[in-house]
């Protein structure tokens, strides 16, 4: 294929299956002057596959912005330079942003080779809204810290997408069912194109449950596809059916203890009610 010289190109390759890669994407990295590739190692098992022996380097998080100005450099000088991740689309929660600000900056033309994304994979299967979603990444590693980001979505009427590592994956359902709601609609894609593949859709309580009861389904990469709020004009959503079963429970109950029963049966998220009853307290 002709090649464009000076050009960087961003090339998607697989979430896992081989064969979702695109011959463009084998023609390009065979023609490139070099790949910019996030761990050298795990590429050369992907490039090997294809038969492509183009030089490679790492562009990883740590020397990011030391090898953005030598690829600027040689990108300037003529090179053709290909980016890849260790899967799917580059740029989606791995290096390259400041190699691609960098290159628009310096008039360097920019060229997709679109290919797999987990994000799109997983809304495509998830049966929930897709015509409008929010990308969140990884969450916090902490649970204070995951916890207050789910809080600040938690009212988000479009469709949330997160990604999440396997040891961290219990936990985080945990946080979501309480503060997004155990009755929130939610998709859990796991390993996705690979030989155990997961998609189960179930509400964020029983989803924690059911991990939590299976050790298999805490490995392997996952993304979590949680459905926004409802929200109809002109109508309460079902707040005042909510505020009056949390009303009924702070006549019987302990301020904590009637948020948590009413979080459970409302699916309602856990500081909304939480400021509701301080509100039905102070009169």
């Amino acid at each position: 294929m002709s090649i464009v010289n000076g050009a960087l190109y961003i090339v998607a390759t697989p979430i896992g299956n081989l064969g979702d890669m695109t011959p463009r994407a084998i023609e390009v990295l065979r023609a490139v002057t070099v790949i910019a590739a996030e761990d050298t190692r795990h590429s050369g098992v992907l490039l090997r596959h294809f038969g492509i022996t183009t030089p490679c380097l790492a562009y990883h998080e740590h020397n990011e912005r030391q090898q953005t100005q030598n690829l600027i450099e040689r990108l300037l000088q003529g090179a053709a330079v290909a980016l890849i991740s260790d899967a799917g689309t580059p740029l989606v929660s791995d290096p390259g942003y400041h190699l691609v600000r960098a290159a628009h900056a310096a008039d360097i033309r920019v060229i997709p080779i679109p290919g797999a994304s987990a994000v799109l994979a997983a809304l495509s299967v998830s049966g929930l809204a897709t015509d409008r979603f929010v990308f969140e990444g990884f969450l916090p590693a902490k649970s204070a810290a995951r916890r207050e980001r789910l809080q600040m979505v938690g009212n988000e009427s479009r469709t949330l997408v997160f990604y999440e590592a396997p040891h961290r994956l219990l936990a985080t359902l945990a946080d979501m069912a309480d503060i997004l709601g155990h009755h929130r609609e939610a998709v859990l894609t796991r390993e996705l194109t690979k030989v155990y593949e997961t998609v189960r859709k179930d509400d964020l309580g029983r989803l924690w449950r059911w991990v939590e009861e299976d050790p298999n389904q805490q490995k392997g990469e996952c993304v979590i596809v949680v459905q926004g709020v409802e929200s109809t004009p002109g109508h309460d959503d079902g707040d005042g059916e909510r505020r009056r079963i949390l009303e009924v429970l702070l006549e019987e109950l302990p301020l904590k203890q009637a948020v948590g029963l009413a979080v459970k049966i409302t699916g309602e998220r856990r500081n909304r009610l939480y400021q509701w009853a301080v509100e039905i307290k102070d009169g």
